[in-house]
């Protein structure tokens, strides 16, 4: 498995930077998006982030479980079940999501005018 760029031991000091680094790219954004409304299985996921590939996927999921902002659970049963699931520190991103929607639909807002 490919390391995560990100490394908590080396923090930056600029928290805008932490934030940017943890969710620095519109897969990792579109992630959090869809768990915010529940646990959801890889192909749930896949099927919802319009353009991402299977390894796209599984790599941006990988790195934020490495994080802390995802957890997987896996089921021992056949064929193989995993579920992905906000942790508390994913979930403590909510605020941050919500205000880069209100800001979105402000922004087409003012574009469609």
């Amino acid at each position: 498995m490919e390391k995560s760029s990100f490394d908590p031991e080396n923090l930056p000091a600029c928290p805008v930077e932490i934030t940017l680094k943890l969710i620095s790219n519109k897969w990792k954004v579109l992630i959090l998006r869809d768990l915010q409304t529940g646990t959801k299985r890889f192909n749930q996921l896949k099927k919802s982030i319009s353009g991402i590939s299977q390894k796209v996927l599984t790599n941006q999921l990988r790195e934020m479980e490495e994080c802390g902002l995802v957890n997987r659970t896996v089921y021992a049963e056949v064929p193989p079940r995993v579920e992905y699931t906000l942790t508390e520190l994913g979930e403590s991103l909510r605020p941050v999501l919500d205000s880069m929607n209100s800001w979105g639909l402000n922004y087409k807002k003012r574009v469609e005018k």
